[in-house]
């Protein structure tokens, strides 16, 4: 469907990019794409986290109540 830009049109997207937003706000706008990513990944990492945590407590606490079932039947 859509194909990677040439070497032309990738100078004409950074000539149009320069002069849509200068020299000197190109450096703020990279910086701020870079901090918004990095909170979306931080963002990924945490929600990671948090799942796996909560597996692990459902893991102990069926094992735990498997353990109790046991030893029910043995008494």
């Amino acid at each position: 469907m859509f194909s990677m830009p040439s070497g032309m049109e990738l100078i004409l997207i950074v000539v149009l990019i320069l002069l849509l937003f200068g020299g000197k706000k190109i450096p703020e706008l990279a910086k701020g794409i870079g901090s918004g990513i990095k909170n979306f990944k931080n963002a990924l990492k945490e929600e990671d986290e948090e799942v796996s945590i909560a597996k692990s407590e459902k893991d102990k606490n069926n094992t735990n109540s498997e353990v109790k079932v046991s030893n029910e039947k043995v008494s």
